[in-house]
């Protein structure tokens, strides 16, 4: 089974280019599906998700031509909305994506009930209520969701909590429906602008994406389009905690800054240097970090996905954090696995109060979810001798070439399969 193996103590130093949202790519793959031309996705990131997506996508009839890892043409005109369902897709969140694109263009949808990372209870209720109110007929059976429709009308639908997943699924649906849809409460994320503006570039009529209020005309059909997906805000986020916490200075290049406010914020309370460009930052460390609060919000605040690589970060301030999860309940299963490095973390319900050290210490760890490896990698980075992580294949369903962007950086991290390789790297290191 793939492991990282880390030496710790190296300051990361250099440049880094972030690849395309994988939150936006996952949306607009199956926005895809509903074009009746080739559709050219490129800044597709090259990662697990994205490929068992395209896998999805294939095995209901759509053509799809890898340009190159990160370019794709997906022609949909031989599409049959059957039964999406394999081992595969039941273990990403987004395979639900499919139903609000099939429904809207086929009025017809079965998808397997979607897995994912374990962080949490993300029920799909509001998506259900959504598909509802445009007409639809939506039931459970045998682990399927099955929505049909005789036709989909427009109507005003108002989320009772504030959720991505929904938002983008009834934005699909409502897209090629007939008549006038509102979206109240609706997400902000920038994700969901992305996914607006490539269904608008097919032809559809969405305005208000990136406010809570979306109000969509729906259109016939949608045409071919090519559409370049935007940066990943929380891959950029990664390494700009990375710089922070191993005392380093990275320029990460192809970004929004503007993604990235919340946590530029946080780093700044930290007492890391910032500098923005157009499309990159510049995040310098050069002491141990400050303490500070945070608390995890929707978009504009700070992205859930980005809190187990704050608190990392925090880990090794000088003093005392509140790190408060208000988003998925089961966010936390790192601490115990960072208490092996020494940390000193105390979870009470959905905060984490975080009494900083002055350094981790190696230790075998294993990865629980795609964020929280990431931020034991980070912490590996960071530590005084060798860190070995197990479960890295999550770390690959959101990051592409993870150890390749770290080892570009000064990071002495390697993928190893087995304990032959694991001493060797020990061996080359020293």
């Amino acid at each position: 089974m793939d492991q990282y193996i880390i030496k710790g103590g190296n300051p990361l130093v250099g440049e880094v280019t972030i690849g395309g949202a994988k939150n936006a790519a996952l949306g607009i793959l199956a926005a895809a599906v509903m074009a009746d031309q080739t559709v050219t996705i490129e800044n597709l990131p090259n990662v697990r998700d994205i490929n068992v997506l395209l896998q999805a996508i294939a095995s209901i009839g759509g053509e799809i031509d890898r340009v190159n890892e990160n370019v794709v043409r997906i022609n949909a005109k031989g599409v049959r909305p059957t039964s999406v369902d394999d081992v595969f897709i039941r273990k990403i969140r987004a395979s639900y994506y499919l139903l609000g694109a099939c429904l809207g263009k086929y009025k017809h949808a079965e998808v397997a009930l979607p897995g994912g990372c374990n962080i949490g209870s993300r029920p799909i209720d509001q998506h259900l209520k959504g598909f509802r109110a445009l007409g639809a007929d939506v039931r459970i059976e045998g682990g399927m969701i099955i929505a049909d429709a005789q036709k989909l009308r427009g109507a005003h639908i108002y989320f009772d909590v504030v959720t991505v997943g929904a938002t983008i699924n009834v934005m699909l649906a409502a897209a090629l429906a007939e008549g006038y849809t509102i979206l109240e409460n609706a997400a902000k994320e920038p994700h969901i602008v992305d996914v607006a503006n490539f269904l608008n570039s097919m032809g559809a009529n969405i305005k208000g994406a990136g406010t809570d209020v979306i109000r969509i005309r729906g259109v016939q059909s949608l045409k071919g389009t090519e559409y370049a997906i935007i940066p990943d805000q929380i891959e950029a986020g990664t390494f700009m905690c990375a710089a922070v916490a191993t005392k380093g200075d990275v320029t990460v290049k192809n970004v929004i800054p503007k993604h990235l406010e919340s946590i530029t914020a946080k780093l700044l309370e930290m007492g890391a240097q910032i500098e923005e460009f157009d499309d990159a930052v510049r995040v310098v460390a050069t002491k141990r970090c400050k303490p500070t609060n945070i608390k995890t919000l929707p978009y504009p605040g700070f992205p859930t996905d980005m809190q187990p690589q704050a608190a990392v970060t925090l880990a090794l301030s000088d003093g005392t954090s509140i790190v408060t999860e208000s988003i998925f309940e089961n966010r936390f299963k790192y601490v115990d696995e960072l208490a092996r490095m020494g940390a000193n973390i105390k979870v009470e319900g959905n905060t984490a109060v975080i009494s900083g050290i002055s350094g981790f210490k190696g230790a075998n760890i294993s990865a629980p979810d795609l964020r929280a490896g990431a931020a034991l990698v980070i912490a590996g980075l960071a530590a005084e001798g060798y860190t070995c992580i197990d479960g890295i294949e999550y770390i690959h369903r959101g990051y592409e070439d993870f150890e390749g962007k770290l080892q570009s950086l000064g990071g002495m991290i390697e993928k190893v399969d087995n304990d032959k390789d694991i001493q060797k790297f020990k061996l080359k290191i020293g």
